[in-house]
């Protein structure tokens, strides 16, 4: 168990050296920004990736493996349920953070544009 998470750890740490090393940080709307990007662009995607991973391990429990177990079948049954929560659980949980992010604009640093100087008519008024 040890080992499955100290390489667990290293490929994560390996996947975000290149976000680190290129962020320029200079205030904290940037911390912020870099925080959830990260999370954004690489958590959600390897939980995702984990819970389909479940998902499948349980399919081919259920199956392959179990086509003659019933015990063997509940346990892949199981595991299928779980990686459907799961799946659930992200697509809801990272939806609500969508809207709330976009509903604060945090991390929006864009511009409104300037009203234009033209009256009704299209012409410029002094």
């Amino acid at each position: 168990m040890k080992k499955a998470l100290a390489i667990t750890s290293v490929a994560l740490t390996s996947f975000a050296v290149p976000l680190v090393s290129s962020a320029a940080i200079s205030n904290i709307s940037d911390v912020g920004s870099f925080i959830i990007n990260t999370i954004n662009n690489v958590l959600v995607p390897v939980l995702f990736a984990v819970a389909f991973i479940v998902f499948l391990y349980g399919a081919f429990e259920t199956f392959i493996i179990g086509a003659g177990s019933d015990s063997v079948k509940e346990k892949g049954r199981n595991l299928m349920l779980w990686g459907l929560i799961g799946f659930f659980v992200m697509v809801s949980v990272w939806g609500l953070v969508n809207i709330l992010v976009g509903t604060i604009s945090f991390g929006n640093t864009s511009q409104t544009a300037a009203p234009s100087a033209t009256g009704i008519g299209g012409t410029v008024t002094q």
